[in-house]
């Protein structure tokens, strides 16, 4: 399904980045735009370091070469004939804020088309000396809208990766990319498309690229990359940082910094260098919006998009010139971009149709009775709409983006057929939408020994973007013989696993009571340099809003370090944590509680005897827990501890048979009777003189419905 393999040439250019790069990022306050704390620009920087190459050097000069040949002998590039470039974004994240928005994007891919076309009205507003100077570049950008293996696309990939907050190789992000987008997991070639990589961090910059060369070649890593709060006008960018891209394409198009090949400006000895371009006078650069800037003589074009003042708004009749020949030009393979065969591979000619009906939920898991808003993502053209919602209220729709009740428990299968007009489209996503089972009440206890796995089972949803996820592991725990687990061992830093309750009625709690969460866990270091996390959360609306109660990481977690997988062998191996600051504001009948462990290369980690109960902190489990029913009433053992005879009281709503288990912590059976209980109360004294000291279960089981109870002998 999947074509393309990067370059030799690629790989061995950009893997000479990675290896001069560090992960901990130096930022130079020389080249830092007045009011910000990121470089505006590394893409000089980022070729001083492929220069450390001497093959490159050679490379580099040759490409020069070519291009000035081509420009020589060549046809002369043409005004008045607009070429089009095919677009791809992509988007970096590791679920926060710099998973920008679709909107976000097209807003910036539309400052982009305002500039290269001279249809920003502020250009009419340039320095009196630059009057009439402002120049159409006649060079527009198309979302590609075909992916490399022919699939239907919107011209955005999204990857989710931790990579996108370290910046330190960019060769691993644009790697994560190819191997994680939901697009096409290959290469997007640099010579079919101009790749935009949007990021957390890129290396402590705002962008950089790479400007045409031969020795970087048409591996999909020639493409700019630039930071998420500097793409577009609107979401987490703003109009002061709207123009990143612009000035970044120039670069890619060929374009040096009016003050020339160096990320250095401010500096009287650029006076002496110049860019290259005739009519864009000498300058040392600007990092404001200084308009009476003359320090090399003439006075400066700040108002330049490849200088660094934030009032950039014009691309000069040279810088036109240079632009357009880089575009034509074989180096680095940036003119197949414009040829007609490559603008219908990729989907950009122009022509809008619908190709596939796509949406998305702002939440797939929710409780009974709650609402979920749809959004239509059907692209490229879309004018209709059929919703069908198994289980939901309404059950169909025709809006475009509808808002859907769901009332019952249980997996929910969403359909939708798009149309254009001409062209229908089908999306289904079976078991999309998850109504959680009713409130448990409390106190709530979970020791995970009625499950056979974590996978899809009502009370625990698993969510794991990358990596290995919460499981069920048999054979040890801290109560019982069964546990909740990541096999961390080995797993990938920077992973995010969660482990999220379905919701738990706290309604009966107030501030008399008061309230107390308590769980154990078990897990040791790996190295002593791991900062591995474990934060729990809880919400008060079944998911809507997550609030962090307890955040335990490095040697808070864990002080002890064994270079081998780590298995806890008795119950001094385990941690017991007890929250006491889950507030009122999360007394209600939909509480959630989420376990979310964040990976460093460490070791496994265990979970178990989860346990929410009106009080103050207790080591014993509190109360009793329901496993599959609530036929057994006020099931309580008493004296807790014991040393001889236990007094197991119940109350039935009807005369039943009973039986009564007790099991030790490995799950093995020492004691069971069964006997005929009567309607109403119950009192039972069983012996546990040949017990030995410890800690055991209880399970009462009458009909379908069973509960277990803690209890320890002396």
């Amino acid at each position: 399904m999947k074509k393309t393999i990067l370059s030799a040439l690629g790989i061995l250019a950009f893997s000479a980045i990675s290896l001069s790069q560090t992960q901990t990022t130096q930022i130079d306050p020389t080249n830092v735009r007045e009011g910000e704390s990121v470089e505006y620009c590394k893409t000089h920087k980022k070729k001083q370091e492929l220069l450390l190459n001497p093959a490159a050097v050679a490379s580099f000069a040759q490409d020069e070469v070519i291009r000035q040949q081509e420009e020589a002998n060549g046809v002369p590039v043409p005004k008045g004939t607009v070429y089009y470039i095919p677009t791809v974004f992509h988007v970096l994240h590791n679920g926060g804020i710099e998973n920008i928005s679709d909107e976000q994007i097209m807003d910036a891919l539309s400052i982009l088309n305002r500039d290269y076309r001279l249809l920003n009205a502020d250009a009419n507003n340039v320095n009196a000396a630059f009057q009439g100077l402002p120049a159409d570049v006649e060079i527009e950008f198309r979302m590609a809208t075909i992916a490399p293996n022919g699939a239907c696309f919107n011209g955005i990939t999204r990857t989710q990766s931790a990579l996108s907050n370290d910046g330190s190789s960019g060769t691993a992000q644009v790697q994560a990319i190819i191997n994680g987008n939901d697009v096409y997991n290959g290469q997007f070639p640099g010579d079919e498309y101009m790749n935009i990589f949007i990021c957390g961090d890129i290396d402590g910059a705002a962008g950089y690229t790479y400007t045409p060369s031969n020795w970087i070649g048409t591996s999909m890593a020639n493409g700019i990359w630039v930071l998420h709060n500097y793409v577009g006008s609107i979401g987490t960018s703003s109009t002061f940082t709207s123009r990143t891209l612009t000035h970044e394409a120039g670069h890619w198009l060929n374009l040096e910094h009016p003050w020339g090949g160096n990320n250095n400006p401010g500096n009287a000895s650029s006076c002496s260098t110049d860019d290259g371009v005739s009519d864009t006078p000498n300058t040392i650069g600007v990092t404001s919006c200084n308009q009476n800037e003359a320090t090399c003589g003439p006075l400066a074009n700040v108002e330049n998009y490849m200088d660094y003042s934030y009032c950039s708004k014009m691309f000069t009749p040279g810088q036109v010139t240079r632009a357009r020949n880089a575009i034509t030009s074989g180096v680095g393979g940036r003119s197949n971009l414009i040829t007609s065969g490559n603008l219908a591979a990729t989907g950009a000619t122009g022509s809008v149709y619908l190709c596939s009906a796509e949406f998305e939920a702002d939440r797939t898991t929710i409780c009974a009775g709650n609402t979920i808003n749809f959004d239509d993502q059907s692209f490229n053209a879309v004018n209709g709409w059929t919703w069908t919602f198994t289980g939901g209220t309404p059950a169909t729709s025709t809006s475009e983006n509808p808002s859907v009740t769901y009332n019952t428990p249980g997996l929910y299968t969403v359909t939708l057929n798009s149309t254009d007009g001409t062209n229908n489209d089908t999306e289904t996503k079976t078991s999309y939408i998850r109504v959680l089972p009713a409130a448990a009440s409390i106190p709530f206890y979970e020791g995970f020994e009625s499950y056979s796995t974590l996978n899809n089972i009502e009370p625990w949803e698993v969510i794991n973007p990358a990596g290995n996820a919460w499981q069920l592991h048999t054979g040890t725990g801290h109560t019982g013989n069964k546990c909740a687990k990541i096999v961390n061992f080995g797993q990938t830093a920077g992973n995010f696993d969660d482990l999220i309750s379905s919701p738990i009625d706290l309604s009966s709690i107030n501030s008399t009571t008061g309230m107390t969460m308590s769980f154990r866990y078990s897990y040791v270091q790996r190295y002593s340099s791991n900062s591995e996390v474990l934060k729990v959360y809880v919400t008060p609306n079944c998911g809507e809003n997550w609030a962090p109660r307890k955040t335990l990481s490095g040697t808070q977690l864990s002080p002890t370090a064994q270079n081998s997988a780590w298995t806890p062998t008795s119950q001094a191996d385990w941690t017991t944590v007890h929250m006491t600051n889950i507030t009122s504001a999360y007394w209600t009948d939909q509480m959630r509680a989420r376990f979310e462990f964040k990976s460093d290369g460490g070791n496994n980690i265990y979970l178990d005897d989860i346990n929410i109960y009106a009080g103050a902190p207790s080591d014993v489990i509190v109360a009793d827990v329901a496993e599959n029913g609530f036929d057994i009433e006020a099931l309580s053992v008493f004296p807790n501890p014991t040393e001889e005879d236990l007094n197991i009281r119940f109350t039935l709503k009807s005369a039943d048979q009973a039986n009564l288990i007790v099991q030790d912590v490995t799950g093995k059976i020492t004691q069971s009777a069964t006997i005929n209980a009567t309607e109403g109360s119950n009192l039972v004294l069983m012996n546990t003189a040949d017990l030995a000291s410890g800690m055991y279960f209880l399970n009462v089981q009458i009909g379908g419905s069973q509960k277990t109870i803690q209890f320890v002998v002396k």
